[in-house]
């Protein structure tokens, strides 16, 4: 087995795993944000942390599942002309738009969210609110996690199109459904 192979493996089974445990933060968030309400309008009470709970819940299954959401066609994409292409196309097209498109995005939001994270770890940044989540690095630090297994994925979509490209038909393009 190659290097291809093996890091496509990785990739795969890290995303994979992420996107099985962040698939429970949706019902967390639901649960959550109904305890919320319960609380505010049945009990008249209500809790900061709580809120801000669902909210940090809902912003890290987006941003750690895009990952897992790519590894299984889940991003929105244009088929308009990619699902009518030859395979070997669409294996092209996975290369380019990953390197045009995905690939300076995430680097740009990298570059802009390294040091976000960084200032509020250093400062160990607190709630914004009395009785709210401290420690709001943790939910910044999902910026950078978001462009590290986003991209990770990426490259792995770009190694299964070489090796496809290559003669693996066992890497072909996934067929998309209409």
């Amino acid at each position: 087995m190659g290097f291809l192979e093996i890091y496509i493996r990785v990739v795969d089974a890290t995303n994979t795993a992420i996107g099985k445990v962040v698939a429970w933060l949706t019902l967390g968030t639901v649960v959550t944000c109904f305890a919320t309400v319960y609380f505010r309008y049945a009990l008249d009470s209500g809790f900061i942390w709580m809120q801000e709970a669902y909210v940090w819940q809902h912003a890290i299954v987006f941003l750690i599942g895009a990952g897992y959401t790519l590894l299984y066609g889940g991003h929105v994409r244009v088929d308009i002309f990619y699902a009518r292409m030859t395979a070997r196309n669409q294996a092209r097209v996975e290369i380019f738009g990953t390197f045009a498109f995905m690939m300076p995005f995430l680097w740009v939001m990298f570059d802009k969210a390294w040091p976000f994270f960084v200032t509020s770890f250093v400062g160990d940044e607190g709630a914004q609110q009395p009785d709210g989540i401290s420690n709001v690095w943790i939910l910044k630090s999902m910026l950078v996690w978001f462009c590290v297994l986003l991209g990770a994925q990426g490259l792995a979509t770009v190694a299964r199109s070489v090796l496809f490209l290559n003669g693996r038909s066992d890497y072909a393009p996934a067929k998309t459904s209409h």
